[in-house]
């Protein structure tokens, strides 16, 4: 079994930063691909960026490429979302989740059904 806890959400001007951290707990988290969701009021969730086990390579949907970095300590079981550069579209509730399907392989990490365990959310709400 593996838990998910996300922190680090809160409300900040658009232009601001904020950084998400999602600890897991239970067995092992090095070995697993890592991705981040988000979900905004009256729309489905949607991708925004996913790190492979190792932390070599990621990936993010074009919306938030060159504002918001993955990062991973696999020591602290703990993946990162650096969010830089903030707009109001950014507000959502953040959902991280881990691909326990696939030891040190990847699926394809756009889809939700790649991932088998998700946290409860953060919220983040950016002002104009």
């Amino acid at each position: 079994q593996v838990q998910l806890v996300e922190s680090g959400g809160g409300l900040v001007q658009a232009g601001g930063s904020l950084r998400l951290s999602c600890l897991a707990s239970g067995r092992i988290f090095s070995g697993y691909g890592m991705g981040w969701f988000r979900q905004a009021p009256g729309k489905e969730r949607e991708f925004v960026g996913a790190i492979s086990w190792s932390g070599t390579k990621t990936s993010y949907t074009d919306s938030v490429k060159g504002r918001f970095t993955i990062s991973r300590d696999n020591a602290k079981n703990t993946v990162y979302l650096q969010m830089n550069s903030l707009k109001p579209e950014d507000t959502a509730v953040y959902y991280c989740t881990i691909d326990r399907t696939r030891w040190r392989t990847t699926g394809d990490v756009r889809l939700m059904d790649t991932y088998d365990y998700w946290g409860q959310g953060t919220q983040v709400t950016v002002s104009p």
